[in-house]
């Protein structure tokens, strides 16, 4: 797949979107997510101007970005996939912005590791939009308290939500119920939408799509 040419088609329907949203696209933020490939797949997409990139793994990223990071600084790396309390504190060190913050013990680990290493990544809460059980994220009914015992017990800084709608249910009705968790937080931003549904979370307001497979195309599994 051309790389290069996926990220072009994804920003002209991102702009599609925002257009039909009556809303400006530079309002959304595109996270290019690279998680299971190389640096010969992401190195045309930064030639091609992305400079905003999500990563799943800690592991992973720490392996391959900080040289693609050296050779280009003005990269923004996102982790957008779980991430464990002991791994906060590379979490810390290596990502701009972590969008899955949705337990005590994470939050904890998190506030300890930014007050210790003075680096603030932008920190997104994931709400489990859908209730499934497999799932990782804060329940609906859970957020507002949650989102109050990282600000007044963790000392944390959430400036938004995230969410990742069942699969086989329709989209809409989970981004607009994380959006008005988000607008009852006074929270603004929401890192919504993947491949193929991020035109109707623009709808509901995402200001972060996250965007794999329509850009580098499709995975192989990894261990």
């Amino acid at each position: 797949m051309n790389h290069s040419s996926g990220i072009t088609a994804v920003r002209g329907e991102i702009e599609r979107a925002c257009r039909d949203a009556g809303r400006d696209p530079l309002t959304v933020t595109l996270i290019a997510v690279s998680k299971t490939f190389g640096a010969d797949a992401i190195e045309p997409v930064i030639a091609a101007g992305q400079r905003v990139f999500g990563e799943n793994r800690v592991q992973e990223a720490k392996a391959k970005w900080p040289p693609l990071i050296a050779a280009q600084d003005s990269l923004e790396l996102h982790l957008v996939g779980s991430l464990q309390s002991n791994k906060a504190k590379e979490a810390v060190a290596l990502f701009d912005a972590i969008h899955s913050v949705d337990r005590a013990n994470l939050a904890e680990a998190l506030g300890k590791e930014i007050a210790k290493q003075g680096r603030r990544p932008l920190l997104f809460a994931e709400i489990n939009s859908g209730a499934e059980p497999q799932k990782a994220g804060v329940l609906p009914e859970d957020a507002d308290a949650f989102l109050a015992a990282c600000r007044d017990r963790y000392g944390l800084v959430i400036a938004g939500l995230m969410c990742i709608p069942p699969q086989h249910e329709a989209p809409a009705p989970h981004f607009a119920l994380t959006a008005k968790i988000a607008r009852h937080n006074g929270l603004a931003l929401l890192s919504m939408g993947m491949s193929a549904d991020f035109p109707t979370a623009i709808a509901f307001g995402a200001t972060h799509v996250r965007i794999g497979t329509a850009i580098f195309g499709g995975r192989t599994a990894v261990g």
